[in-house]
């Protein structure tokens, strides 16, 4: 990760569209509690199961005030052909430039079968009410993610 951001901070501010074209900035979630995750591409396996799980809590989350957004570099046409082949519920962001994902330093150097390349580095943030970062999960394995984050949301909600 290139800007390590840590727990405590105020969480970088962003504007930019979601899959509707609706300009989102982080002060839109002032008062409630924000996911914010990044995953590298619409319609693929293991962000296809990410979504449908955080779908699956959206629910619980709500509950819970807490709203989530997920982020890729897709247009917005690919997150509105991803949510209704997917049947999601969560609101995504299209980060075309990248620079959501640079400021919150989830743009990198991967991996993948020996070659190396620059893409997304599969990461989630919690945010506060207060826009201050209150955990993160960086290279994120997808299978029962959505349940550890709502986990600790619970944890820190009883901490209050």
């Amino acid at each position: 990760m290139s800007n390590l951001l840590q727990p405590g901070q105020k969480a970088p501010d962003f504007s930019v569209k979601d899959q509707h074209g609706n300009l989102i900035n982080l002060t839109d979630f002032s008062s409630q509690w924000l996911i914010l995750y990044f995953y590298p591409k619409d319609s693929t396996p293991g962000c296809t199961t990410e979504a449908q799980d955080f779908t699956h809590y959206s629910s619980e989350f709500s509950k819970l005030n807490a709203k989530i957004v997920g982020a890729s570099p897709d247009t917005e046409a690919s997150h509105c052909k991803f949510i209704e082949k997917s049947n999601l519920s969560i609101q995504l962001l299209s980060d075309r430039d990248r620079q959501l994902a640079e400021s919150y330093g989830v743009w990198g150097l991967k991996k993948f079968m020996g070659k190396e390349y620059m893409g997304i580095i599969r990461s989630t943030f919690l945010i506060n009410p207060e826009g201050a970062i209150a955990h993160i999960w960086s290279n994120v394995r997808v299978k029962g993610h959505a349940e550890v984050v709502l986990k600790k949301l619970r944890e820190l909600l009883s901490q209050v």
